[in-house]
């Protein structure tokens, strides 16, 4: 599987990088939709939510705590934030490589559109 994400995962594309270790890397979207708008992403390949396993466990759990980190570092944490994870077509997922929208930095409205 080769997606845009294992491109920025392996530094052969320019991202704005917010945070990475070992088992995660976080970056702005290119195309936010709210003042914050950071994914946050697993560095195992992984296609869909319906695709984890238990060996993702750690990664996956990593995904929350730095998500927390970065609404901290954002300014967010107190105000509000919230964090999706699409999953396949009409779950709205574009790019398979599982990810998590942290946004924040205004109201965010209702969940859905009706």
């Amino acid at each position: 599987m080769s997606t845009i994400f294992s491109k920025i995962i392996a530094k052969e594309i320019p991202a704005d990088i917010v945070y990475e270790d070992e088992l995660v890397m976080a970056f702005r979207d290119i195309a936010p939709s709210a003042p914050v708008h950071i994914l946050i992403i697993p560095k195992a390949e992984i296609a869909t939510v319906n695709d984890v396993a238990p060996s993702h466990e750690a990664a996956l759990g990593r995904l929350f705590t730095v998500a927390a980190r970065i609404a901290s570092d954002e300014g967010i944490a107190d105000d509000g934030f919230r964090l999706i994870v699409n999953c396949n077509k009409h779950g709205g997922q574009e790019v398979f490589h599982l990810h998590m929208h942290l946004l924040g930095g205004r109201r965010l409205g209702p969940m859905l559109a009706k």
